[in-house]
This record gives structure tokens, sequence and C-alpha cells, in this order.
């Protein structure tokens, strides 16, 4: 049933709606936009095809999806920016199991993001 299904929102629990949102914004350089949702304020990002939807409440490390964000190429050159902000890695460039390139860092919360590029393309931009 899910092969044929595609992802398209990702929910996050942050402890801190404010500070994740400036991470995602100024860090990682989405487009976040903060509104009033039924249960309190909420912010929400694209990522292409994928809505991230942030939401605050208490947060246990692990209780929320990991994202992959897809690179067409630069990835030493998102590595590098990500520790200029203080970014921990918690897995530096290293080779994907499909011949790629991956990178695993954390957000304010802890929550594991990884970065992904296909094989060939270029390390840097």
């Amino acid at each position: 049933m899910l092969a044929r299904a595609r992802l398209e929102t990702l929910v996050l629990f942050v402890a801190d709606l404010s500070r994740s949102v400036a991470f995602y914004r100024d860090v990682l350089g989405l487009q976040v936009d903060v509104e009033d949702g039924h249960d309190g304020p909420l912010a929400t990002a694209r990522a292409g095809a994928v809505t991230l939807v942030f939401l605050e409440r208490a947060v246990r490390t692990g209780e929320t999806p990991i994202p992959v964000f897809s690179l067409d190429g630069g990835i030493d050159d998102c590595a590098e920016a990500l520790v200029a902000h203080g970014v921990d890695l918690v897995t530096p460039v290293s080779e994907a199991p499909d011949g790629g390139l991956t990178l695993d860092f954390l957000d304010p919360d802890g929550t594991v993001l990884s970065l992904h590029q296909p094989a060939r393309a270029p390390r840097r931009r």
C-alpha cells in the first residue's frame, strides 16, 4: 500500500517553537511561516515537495522522524556552513548505501536531520 505513496508532510515536535523557526529559517534557509493552529501556534516550511509542520510540546529524543533533505551537490559546502553555525554533526560526510553522500546533524531539540546527494554530484558548488 505505501509503495505508491509519497511523503508530503513531516510533523516535528519541538521544545521551543521560536528557536526552531530561527534554526530552519536562518541556518537551513527555508521559508518558515508561523500561524495559529487549533491547539496553539505552529510553524510550517516547505522543503521541496515535503511540508514540515512544527508543533511546540515536550520533546523526547527519537520521538519525531528523521527528515532527509536531497541535494544536487555541494554537500561539503553544506557541512562547513552547518559547523560555522555551531550545529552538531552526528555523522560527517560519508558514503551512502546508494553510492551517494550523506551527512547527519542535529537541530536544536536533538532531532537527527540528514542531507543526501546522489553519486556523481559535485561535492562543492
